[in-house]
Protein backbone atom coordinates (compact mmCIF):
# COMPACT_ATOMS: atom_id res chain seq x y z
CA UNK A 1 0.00 0.00 0.00
CA UNK A 2 1.20 3.48 -1.19
CA UNK A 3 0.80 6.53 1.23
CA UNK A 4 -2.09 8.00 -0.74
CA UNK A 5 -3.87 4.14 -0.71
CA UNK A 6 -3.35 4.21 3.41
CA UNK A 7 -4.90 8.02 3.56
CA UNK A 8 -8.04 7.52 1.31
CA UNK A 9 -8.54 4.08 3.03
CA UNK A 10 -7.93 5.22 6.47
CA UNK A 11 -10.88 8.71 5.18
CA UNK A 12 -13.21 5.94 4.03
CA UNK A 13 -13.26 3.57 7.01
CA UNK A 14 -13.76 7.34 9.17
CA UNK A 15 -16.64 8.31 7.53
CA UNK A 16 -18.08 5.59 5.65
CA UNK A 17 -18.62 6.85 2.31
CA UNK A 18 -15.99 7.86 -0.70
CA UNK A 19 -17.93 11.44 -1.11
CA UNK A 20 -17.09 11.68 3.06
CA UNK A 21 -13.79 10.59 2.72
CA UNK A 22 -13.15 13.27 -0.28
CA UNK A 23 -14.15 16.23 2.20
CA UNK A 24 -11.78 14.79 4.97
CA UNK A 25 -9.03 14.50 2.56
CA UNK A 26 -10.30 17.69 0.55
CA UNK A 27 -10.23 15.79 -3.25
CA UNK A 28 -12.73 15.14 -5.14
CA UNK A 29 -15.19 12.30 -5.10
CA UNK A 30 -13.85 10.51 -8.46
CA UNK A 31 -10.26 10.99 -7.27
CA UNK A 32 -10.78 9.34 -3.91
CA UNK A 33 -12.87 6.40 -5.88
CA UNK A 34 -9.74 6.19 -8.24
CA UNK A 35 -7.08 5.69 -5.76
CA UNK A 36 -8.99 2.92 -3.70
CA UNK A 37 -9.41 0.96 -6.83
CA UNK A 38 -5.55 1.16 -7.31
CA UNK A 39 -5.79 -0.13 -4.20
CA UNK A 40 -7.41 -2.82 -4.22
CA UNK A 41 -5.94 -3.77 -7.57
CA UNK A 42 -2.46 -3.35 -6.21
CA UNK A 43 -3.53 -5.36 -2.55
CA UNK A 44 -5.31 -8.19 -4.74
CA UNK A 45 -8.02 -8.05 -2.22
CA UNK A 46 -11.21 -6.63 -2.20
CA UNK A 47 -12.01 -4.15 0.73
CA UNK A 48 -15.15 -2.37 0.58
CA UNK A 49 -18.86 -4.26 -0.98
CA UNK A 50 -21.44 -1.94 -2.13
CA UNK A 51 -24.74 -2.94 -0.76
CA UNK A 52 -28.19 -1.05 -1.34
CA UNK A 53 -25.90 2.33 -2.42
CA UNK A 54 -24.29 1.62 0.51
CA UNK A 55 -20.08 1.05 1.31
CA UNK A 56 -19.70 -2.05 3.70
CA UNK A 57 -15.87 -2.72 4.66
CA UNK A 58 -15.26 -6.27 4.40
CA UNK A 59 -13.48 -8.70 6.86
CA UNK A 60 -10.08 -8.19 5.43
CA UNK A 61 -11.10 -4.13 5.55
CA UNK A 62 -11.07 -4.42 9.39
CA UNK A 63 -8.44 -6.16 9.69
CA UNK A 64 -5.83 -3.82 7.63
CA UNK A 65 -7.43 -1.08 9.22
CA UNK A 66 -6.24 -2.11 13.04
CA UNK A 67 -2.78 -1.13 11.64
CA UNK A 68 -3.68 1.51 8.88
CA UNK A 69 -5.08 3.42 12.10
CA UNK A 70 -2.25 3.06 14.30
CA UNK A 71 0.12 4.39 11.24
CA UNK A 72 -2.56 7.24 10.44
CA UNK A 73 -1.54 8.58 13.79
CA UNK A 74 2.14 8.29 13.96
CA UNK A 75 1.67 10.22 10.36
CA UNK A 76 -0.35 12.67 12.56
CA UNK A 77 2.91 12.81 14.77
CA UNK A 78 4.80 13.27 11.73
CA UNK A 79 3.07 16.24 10.48
CA UNK A 80 2.71 17.72 14.03
CA UNK A 81 6.74 18.12 14.43
CA UNK A 82 7.43 18.95 11.10
CA UNK A 83 4.93 22.12 11.43
CA UNK A 84 6.50 22.68 15.12
CA UNK A 85 10.20 22.97 13.81
CA UNK A 86 8.71 25.53 11.41
CA UNK A 87 6.79 27.39 13.37
CA UNK A 88 7.80 28.03 16.62
CA UNK A 89 9.91 31.02 17.33
CA UNK A 90 13.70 29.92 18.22
CA UNK A 91 13.34 32.20 21.68
CA UNK A 92 9.86 31.35 22.73
CA UNK A 93 9.79 29.80 26.06
CA UNK A 94 7.54 26.30 25.29
CA UNK A 95 7.60 24.14 28.74
CA UNK A 96 5.58 21.25 30.66
CA UNK A 97 5.80 20.40 34.39
CA UNK A 98 3.97 18.01 36.34
CA UNK A 99 0.27 19.11 38.28
CA UNK A 100 2.11 19.15 41.25
CA UNK A 101 5.13 21.14 40.25
CA UNK A 102 2.84 23.52 38.33
CA UNK A 103 0.97 24.74 41.37
CA UNK A 104 4.09 24.75 43.76
CA UNK A 105 7.59 25.58 41.87
CA UNK A 106 6.61 26.91 38.48
CA UNK A 107 4.78 29.84 39.94
CA UNK A 108 7.33 31.24 41.78
CA UNK A 109 9.88 30.09 38.56
CA UNK A 110 7.79 32.08 36.37
CA UNK A 111 7.49 35.42 38.03
CA UNK A 112 11.23 35.56 38.62
CA UNK A 113 11.41 34.45 35.10
CA UNK A 114 8.82 37.25 33.82
CA UNK A 115 10.84 39.99 35.18
CA UNK A 116 14.24 39.21 33.47
CA UNK A 117 12.22 38.48 30.32
CA UNK A 118 9.16 40.70 29.81
CA UNK A 119 8.83 40.31 25.88
CA UNK A 120 9.18 36.63 25.46
CA UNK A 121 6.42 34.26 25.06
CA UNK A 122 6.06 31.61 27.27
CA UNK A 123 3.67 29.11 27.07
CA UNK A 124 3.33 26.54 30.39
CA UNK A 125 1.42 22.54 29.86
CA UNK A 126 0.50 21.18 32.36
CA UNK A 127 0.79 16.88 31.82
CA UNK A 128 1.66 13.50 33.61
CA UNK A 129 5.46 12.43 33.14
CA UNK A 130 4.30 10.08 30.06
CA UNK A 131 2.70 12.83 28.50
CA UNK A 132 4.98 15.24 28.43
CA UNK A 133 7.85 12.18 27.13
CA UNK A 134 5.40 12.52 23.79
CA UNK A 135 5.23 16.04 23.98
CA UNK A 136 9.15 16.52 23.84
CA UNK A 137 9.44 14.20 21.29
CA UNK A 138 7.15 15.59 19.10
CA UNK A 139 8.70 18.85 19.52
CA UNK A 140 5.02 20.59 21.30
CA UNK A 141 7.64 21.59 24.49
CA UNK A 142 11.15 21.98 24.16
CA UNK A 143 11.80 21.07 28.08
CA UNK A 144 9.64 20.20 30.95
CA UNK A 145 10.03 19.58 34.71
CA UNK A 146 8.94 16.75 36.77
CA UNK A 147 9.53 13.95 39.75
CA UNK A 148 9.90 11.00 38.29
CA UNK A 149 13.00 10.41 35.77
CA UNK A 150 11.01 8.34 32.75
CA UNK A 151 14.77 6.86 31.70
CA UNK A 152 13.86 7.57 27.82
CA UNK A 153 16.74 6.17 25.43
CA UNK A 154 15.96 9.86 23.48
CA UNK A 155 15.63 12.16 26.33
CA UNK A 156 17.95 13.50 28.72
CA UNK A 157 17.31 14.25 32.53
CA UNK A 158 19.07 16.34 35.23
CA UNK A 159 18.20 16.50 38.45
CA UNK A 160 18.13 19.83 40.11
CA UNK A 161 17.16 19.95 43.48
CA UNK A 162 16.62 17.03 45.97
CA UNK A 163 14.58 16.73 48.95
CA UNK A 164 12.73 14.06 50.20
CA UNK A 165 9.36 12.21 51.25
CA UNK A 166 7.59 14.90 54.24
CA UNK A 167 5.18 14.22 56.74
CA UNK A 168 2.70 16.51 57.24
CA UNK A 169 -0.09 16.81 60.09
CA UNK A 170 -2.54 18.91 62.04
CA UNK A 171 -0.91 21.50 64.21
CA UNK A 172 -0.74 19.86 67.58
CA UNK A 173 0.39 16.35 66.63
CA UNK A 174 3.62 16.93 67.94
CA UNK A 175 5.94 19.46 69.87
CA UNK A 176 6.71 22.65 67.86
CA UNK A 177 10.48 22.22 68.91
CA UNK A 178 10.47 18.47 66.59
CA UNK A 179 8.92 20.77 63.52
CA UNK A 180 11.06 19.81 60.85
CA UNK A 181 13.15 16.87 62.76
CA UNK A 182 13.14 13.51 61.43
CA UNK A 183 10.19 11.00 62.05
CA UNK A 184 10.94 7.61 62.51
CA UNK A 185 8.96 5.53 60.28
CA UNK A 186 7.12 3.61 62.99
CA UNK A 187 6.11 7.07 64.73
CA UNK A 188 4.54 8.05 61.69
CA UNK A 189 0.43 8.27 62.00
CA UNK A 190 -1.04 4.79 61.16
CA UNK A 191 -4.29 6.17 59.99
CA UNK A 192 -2.27 8.26 56.59
CA UNK A 193 -4.49 9.67 53.60
CA UNK A 194 -2.79 8.48 50.75
CA UNK A 195 -2.47 8.57 47.02
CA UNK A 196 -2.86 5.63 44.37
CA UNK A 197 -0.33 3.32 44.83
CA UNK A 198 0.81 3.45 41.24
CA UNK A 199 2.35 6.53 41.78
CA UNK A 200 5.92 5.75 42.19
CA UNK A 201 6.66 7.93 44.84
CA UNK A 202 3.70 6.57 47.29
CA UNK A 203 5.65 3.19 46.24
CA UNK A 204 9.18 4.40 47.74
CA UNK A 205 7.43 5.20 50.83
CA UNK A 206 5.34 2.20 51.20
CA UNK A 207 8.53 -0.05 50.35
CA UNK A 208 9.99 1.65 52.76
CA UNK A 209 7.50 1.39 55.43
CA UNK A 210 7.59 -2.34 54.96
CA UNK A 211 11.20 -2.93 55.15
CA UNK A 212 10.66 -1.45 58.55
CA UNK A 213 7.52 -4.01 59.44
CA UNK A 214 5.08 -1.13 59.35
CA UNK A 215 1.70 -1.10 58.09
CA UNK A 216 -0.63 1.07 57.75
CA UNK A 217 -4.73 1.79 57.20
CA UNK A 218 -6.35 3.81 55.00
CA UNK A 219 -10.09 5.68 54.32
CA UNK A 220 -8.95 8.27 52.71
CA UNK A 221 -7.16 7.86 48.89
CA UNK A 222 -6.70 11.17 46.59
CA UNK A 223 -5.35 11.26 43.25
CA UNK A 224 -2.89 14.68 43.70
CA UNK A 225 -0.33 15.33 46.92
CA UNK A 226 -2.31 19.49 46.89
CA UNK A 227 -5.70 17.56 47.75
CA UNK A 228 -3.75 15.52 50.37
CA UNK A 229 -2.30 18.76 51.92
CA UNK A 230 -5.24 20.70 51.85
CA UNK A 231 -7.11 18.00 53.56
CA UNK A 232 -4.67 18.22 56.08
CA UNK A 233 -4.97 21.43 56.94
CA UNK A 234 -8.19 21.10 57.54
CA UNK A 235 -7.79 18.15 59.92
CA UNK A 236 -8.93 15.54 57.97
CA UNK A 237 -5.81 13.62 58.84
CA UNK A 238 -2.08 13.24 58.16
CA UNK A 239 -0.18 12.30 55.13
CA UNK A 240 3.12 11.81 53.18
CA UNK A 241 3.83 14.38 50.57
CA UNK A 242 6.19 15.66 48.35
CA UNK A 243 8.24 18.47 49.76
CA UNK A 244 7.40 21.24 47.56
CA UNK A 245 3.91 20.57 48.46
CA UNK A 246 4.77 20.28 52.19
CA UNK A 247 6.59 23.83 51.80
CA UNK A 248 3.11 25.22 50.31
CA UNK A 249 0.80 24.12 53.34
CA UNK A 250 -0.40 26.60 55.40
CA UNK A 251 2.36 26.15 58.38
CA UNK A 252 -0.23 28.10 60.54
CA UNK A 253 -2.34 24.94 60.55
CA UNK A 254 0.24 22.07 59.44
CA UNK A 255 3.33 20.69 61.03
CA UNK A 256 6.32 18.92 59.15
CA UNK A 257 8.44 16.18 59.49
CA UNK A 258 10.51 14.50 56.67
CA UNK A 259 10.35 10.49 56.74
CA UNK A 260 13.16 8.99 58.33
CA UNK A 261 14.20 6.66 56.97
CA UNK A 262 14.97 9.25 54.05
CA UNK A 263 13.00 8.80 50.57
CA UNK A 264 14.50 10.98 48.25
CA UNK A 265 12.85 13.18 45.59
CA UNK A 266 14.40 14.67 42.55
CA UNK A 267 13.04 17.50 40.76
CA UNK A 268 14.10 16.50 36.68
CA UNK A 269 14.40 18.54 34.05
CA UNK A 270 13.75 16.83 30.94
CA UNK A 271 15.08 17.47 27.49
CA UNK A 272 15.47 15.98 24.11
CA UNK A 273 18.34 14.56 23.50
CA UNK A 274 21.00 16.53 21.31
CA UNK A 275 18.89 19.85 21.43
CA UNK A 276 20.20 22.58 23.25
CA UNK A 277 17.96 25.26 25.08
CA UNK A 278 18.08 28.76 23.87
CA UNK A 279 18.93 31.36 26.53
CA UNK A 280 15.59 32.17 27.93
CA UNK A 281 14.93 28.62 28.28
CA UNK A 282 18.19 28.28 30.12
CA UNK A 283 17.38 31.14 32.53
CA UNK A 284 14.00 29.73 32.96
CA UNK A 285 15.59 26.56 34.33
CA UNK A 286 17.96 28.33 36.71
CA UNK A 287 14.83 29.96 37.96
CA UNK A 288 12.84 26.80 38.58
CA UNK A 289 16.37 25.48 40.65
CA UNK A 290 15.87 28.49 42.56
CA UNK A 291 12.10 28.18 43.35
CA UNK A 292 12.82 24.53 44.53
CA UNK A 293 15.72 24.94 46.68
CA UNK A 294 13.80 27.30 48.62
CA UNK A 295 11.16 25.19 48.98
CA UNK A 296 13.56 22.63 50.31
CA UNK A 297 15.00 24.98 52.47
CA UNK A 298 11.73 26.05 54.11
CA UNK A 299 10.63 22.20 54.78
CA UNK A 300 13.87 21.25 56.38
CA UNK A 301 13.86 24.66 58.43
CA UNK A 302 17.00 26.16 57.16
Amino acid sequence: MRLRHIEVFHAIMQAGTISGAAQLLNISQPAATKVLQHCELQLGLKLFERIKGKLHPTPEAHQLFIEVDKLNRDLQSVRRLANNLKNHPDEAVRLASTPTLSVTVIPAALAAWRARFPQIHCTLATHHTSDMVNALLLGDVDFAFSLYDPCHPNLASEPLVRGSMTAIAPMGSWSRKLDNQPLPVADLPKNLITLDLDDHLVSRVMDTCEEQGIRFNSYTEVQTYVLARTLVELGAGAAVIDPFTAATANHDKVQCRPMSPQVPVDLFLLTKKSTPLSRSARAFVDCVQMAGSTCIARTSGE
